[in-house]
C-alpha cells in the first residue's frame, strides 16, 4: 500500500457552535454511509488525518473536527481547556450533525476524549479506536487538589508572559515539526506545517494552537470517575500503541482490564504519532477491525 496524496481530494469546511465558540470541522462527503469521526490530539489539527482518511472515505462518511483552541477553531477565552470542555464540544458536534450511532478513531488527547464520550453515551458508539491515548499518568490519583489549582494559576501567569514563537519561513516551521517527530517524511512535515500554521502580518509563521492549551487543568477528573466511564463503554474497542510511544497510554498500566470488548495491537518502529509513522500498518489494522462488523 502506498501513501495516498491528501491533495488529490478536498473535503468541505464547516463550522458549528459550542459554548459560544465557533468550531471548525471537515466533512469528506459520502453522507449516506456510516459516520466515522476522527479526533486529533493536543496541538494537532484536523488535517493531521488527511493520509488516513483516504483509505476510509469511500466506505464511511468521515467527519474530522478541530478541537477548541486548535486548527481553525476558536480559542476559548477564560477557559482552562479541561477534558470536560473537549467532551462537551464533541457531544455537541455529534448531536448537531446527527452522527450517532457512529464509529470513532482517536489519537492521544483525542483518545481520552473519545473514551469519555463512549462511556457517557454508550448507545451512540459502535466501534472505538484509540491510538496512543492518554491514560492514567502518575499523579492522576492525587488527592491534593489545592496544589493543582495553584499550579494552574502559576502556569497561566507564565503563559501570559510567553511570546508566541515565530518562524521566518514555512520551511523553518516544518523543519521544527520534523525535529519533533523525526519519523515524518519531508512531504508529511511540509503538509502538516502548512495546515498547522498561520502567516503573521510581518511575514513570519506561528502555530495555530492556543498557548493556553499547554496549561494543566486546575482540577483533574478523579481516576475512579474516568475508570467508571471506561467500564461503561459498550462499543468494541481497539487500542493501538507504539513500542516507542509515550509512557502511560490507555491500555498500559493495567488499564486494559477496564474495557469490556478489547483488542490491543502494538506497532514497532513508531513513535507517538503512530498513524503518521506507520500509516499502512495502522490503516490495515483499523480496516480489519472495522470491517468485522461494517454495515
Amino acid at each position: 500500500m502506498t501513501s495516498p496524496n491528501p491533495n488529490q481530494t478536498r473535503p468541505s469546511s464547516h463550522s458549528y457552535f459550542s459554548h459560544r465558540l465557533r468550531l471548525h470541522f471537515l466533512d469528506w462527503g459520502n453522507e449516506t454511509a456510516s459516520p466515522l469521526l476522527l479526533i486529533h490530539g493536543i496541538h494537532d489539527h484536523c488535517r493531521s488525518w488527511d493520509w488516513f482518511v483516504e483509505s476510509f472515505r469511500s466506505n464511511f462518511h468521515v467527519v474530522v473536527p478541530d478541537l477548541r483552541g486548535h486548527g481553525d477553531s476558536d480559542w476559548a477565552v477564560g477557559s482552562s481547556y479541561m477534558l470536560v470542555d473537549y467532551v462537551y464540544d464533541i457531544a455537541q458536534l455529534i448531536e448537531q450533525q446527527n452522527l450517532a450511532p457512529l464509529r470513532i478513531v482517536s489519537h492521544s488527547l483525542g483518545g481520552t476524549i473519545a473514551t469519555m464520550y463512549g462511556g457517557l453515551y454508550p448507545d451512540h458508539v459502535k466501534d472505538l479506536v484509540v491510538i496512543e491515548g492518554v491514560g492514567l499518568y502518575p499523579g492522576f490519583h492525587s488527592s491534593n487538589r489545592g496544589l493543582g489549582i495553584r499550579r494552574w494559576i502559576d502556569s497561566g501567569r507564565n503563559l501570559a508572559a510567553r511570546t508566541v514563537r515565530k518562524y521566518p519561513t514555512i520551511e523553518a516551521a516544518y523543519e521544527r515539526m520534523h525535529e519533533m517527530n523525526p519519523h515524518l517524511t519531508t512531504e508529511q512535515a511540509r503538509h502538516l506545517s502548512m495546515h498547522a500554521s498561520n502567516q503573521n502580518e510581518d511575514g513570519t509563521y506561528s502555530w495555530k494552537f492556543d498557548n493556553y492549551t499547554r496549561n494543566s487543568s486546575p482540577y483533574d477528573m478523579p481516576a475512579d470517575d474516568l475508570i467508571s466511564l471506561w467500564q461503561a463503554i459498550e462499543a468494541r474497542v481497539l487500542i493501538i500503541n507504539s513500542t516507542a510511544g509515550y509512557p502511560h497510554r490507555i491500555g498500559q498500566d493495567g488499564t486494559d482490564s477496564y474495557f469490556k470488548k478489547l483488542n490491543m495491537v502494538s506497532i514497532d518502529n513508531a513513535g507517538h504519532w503512530t498513524h503518521h509513522d506507520r500509516l499502512n500498518e495502522v490503516v490495515a489494522t483499523v480496516s480489519e477491525f472495522l470491517d468485522e462488523q461494517h454495515d
